[in-house]
């Protein structure tokens, strides 16, 4: 065996090894790409629910503005912290991928559920009102959307703990920074009374 053949052996080797590489580079950069599609799309199930969560509460609020004439500062705040809620959203919505626009979301869904809470407190003190059909339409609408949510935000935060084991285990981690896949954001919970959910009970 001449050298000339031992060469080219030992070159179809390092070729071989080159191809398997750029292959298995491949597959690593596909599994991640499918990964954060998918929690991306999870976010999508989330981004719907939000979307007729605050749909519902202009309406809550002008039901109750008929009855409750000296609480506008309470009915203030909460079409104001829905509206920010709302921009949050829209910010989400355009990248879910990003951990800043994730947590400005979270960061509004409490701060609007906080409201929200101090609102329906406030109705306690007006029976008229608890007693209204619109209302209690408002109550089941609204309830089964934060069940929805809930159950959304779940399988978001299921894909996004998959997509971010994935990115930091070794050796996918190489080819995550190689192509800038960036950690991704839990969708949490700060607030105990939004863990719970909205409970609007009449």
């Amino acid at each position: 065996m001449g050298p000339t053949l031992i060469l080219l052996i030992i070159l179809g080797g390092l070729l071989l090894f080159a191809v398997a590489i750029f292959f298995w580079g491949i597959s690593i950069y596909n599994g991640l790409v499918t990964l954060r599609n998918r929690f991306k799309n999870a976010f999508a199930q989330i981004d719907v629910q939000l979307k007729r969560r605050y749909d519902l509460i202009p309406n809550l609020v002008e039901t109750a503005k008929g009855y409750m004439q000296h609480e506008r500062e309470t009915l203030e705040a909460v079409i104001a912290a829905r509206n920010n809620a709302v921009s949050a959203q829209q910010r989400a919505a355009a990248d879910p991928a990003s951990a800043g626009a994730i947590g400005a979301l979270s960061g509004a869904e409490t701060a609007l559920t906080g409201t929200l809470g101090r609102l329906f407190a406030v109705m306690e003190a007006y029976p008229d009102l608890k007693a209204n059909q619109n209302m209690l339409a408002l109550q089941e609408e609204l309830t089964s959307t934060e069940n929805r949510i809930a159950f959304a935000r779940q399988a978001y935060n299921d894909g996004v703990t998959t997509y971010n084991t994935a990115r930091e285990t070794f050796p996918s981690n190489i080819i995550a920074g190689m192509f800038a896949f960036k950690e991704a954001a839990l969708f949490e919970v700060t607030n105990e009374t939004e863990k719970a959910a909205v409970k609007v009970s009449f």
